[in-house]
């Protein structure tokens, strides 16, 4: 059975009775989705700080393994602007000027809209419209928002081994002459990016290679597995995946095997427009393993 959503200030307060055992929560700063209730992910809505410094919203954080452990960081210590999982760009600028830097948080805002949870089938979705800003935009005096950001997260339910996790990214100018790009320079990261607990033995594998960390991207597979051993009673198994759907680059990776992320990239360092009327969409997956995924499982991402 389905239950009726209510929306409070264009914000969706708490969903219960979910047929799958998903419940969706609402707090004071996002949603926090539990499944059978055990914590999934949190949604975070409201900007956060840290004492005034790196304001950001518009992200997952915590994420939890299928023990219900956190595998997310915010605010590292060395890379306090990094955040769970989250989708921004060095490089985001309007006629030619640039709009702050949303990958550092610095002079840039993320205001939400509206959330809304849903009954997808058997899944439950979190439906976000965000829109960017910036002091810096301020076409009549007055600071207005340049890019509608629509986001769908999908939660799949928790199978034996696994849990999927969609994200569709779609962005829509609303001024004229939107662009965006990675960081200016060789390495180019930017998009859609991770913040796991890094363990120290951490593996990455892609079409069953082992790929080795370089300063600049490295070209493999779309889906890329991590693994290694956080600490002693819990293990990082993820595999993160660029839909084939997406816009080329989705095979170009920034990994890093300690104090960082890990970033499929796109656009890289080139600037790429942002359309009025038709949105660039960007898909990702997310698939959290409890132990070591069999064939079949790693073959999840292969049409998506």
């Amino acid at each position: 059975m389905k239950t009726t959503l209510v929306t409070i200030s264009c914000f969706v307060l708490s969903i219960y009775g979910w047929a799958q055992g998903f419940e969706s929560q609402n707090t004071p700063q996002g949603v926090l989705i539990t499944e059978y209730g055990q914590k999934v992910l949190f949604y975070q809505k409201e900007t956060t700080s840290l004492d005034g410094r790196y304001p950001r919203a518009n992200y997952i954080h915590p994420l939890y393994d299928l023990q219900g452990k956190v595998i997310t960081e915010d605010f590292p210590e060395d890379h306090k602007h990094h955040r769970g999982i989250f989708w921004t760009w060095h490089q985001v600028v309007v006629n030619g000027q640039p709009m702050g830097d949303a990958w550092e948080c610095k002079d840039f805002s993320w205001d939400v809209k509206d959330v809304i949870a849903d009954q997808v089938g058997e899944n439950l979705q979190l439906q976000i419209k965000t829109h960017w800003g910036s002091p810096h935009y301020k076409p009549n005096g007055q600071e207005l928002p340049f890019v509608e950001e629509y986001t769908k997260i999908t939660i799949y339910p928790r199978d034996d081994n696994y849990r999927m996790i969609d994200f569709e990214i779609a962005l829509t100018a609303l001024a004229q002459n939107v662009q965006i790009g990675g960081s200016n320079d060789v390495k180019g990261y930017g998009g859609f990016s991770t913040r796991f607990k890094l363990p120290s033995d951490i593996k990455f594998t892609s079409l069953g290679k082992t790929i080795l960390p370089k300063n600049e991207a490295v070209q493999a597979g779309r889906g890329m597995q991590i693994n290694g051993r956080i600490n002693a009673d819990q293990n990082l198994g993820v595999l993160v995946v660029a839909s084939k759907s997406n816009p080329i680059p989705n095979n170009l990776w920034i990994l890093r095997s300690e104090n960082s992320m890990q970033n499929p990239v796109y656009p890289g360092a080139e600037l790429i427009p942002i359309s009025r009327t038709t949105p660039t969409i960007l898909k990702y997956r997310i698939v959290i393993y409890n132990s070591q995924p069999s064939k079949q499982e790693l073959d999840l991402w292969q049409e998506f």
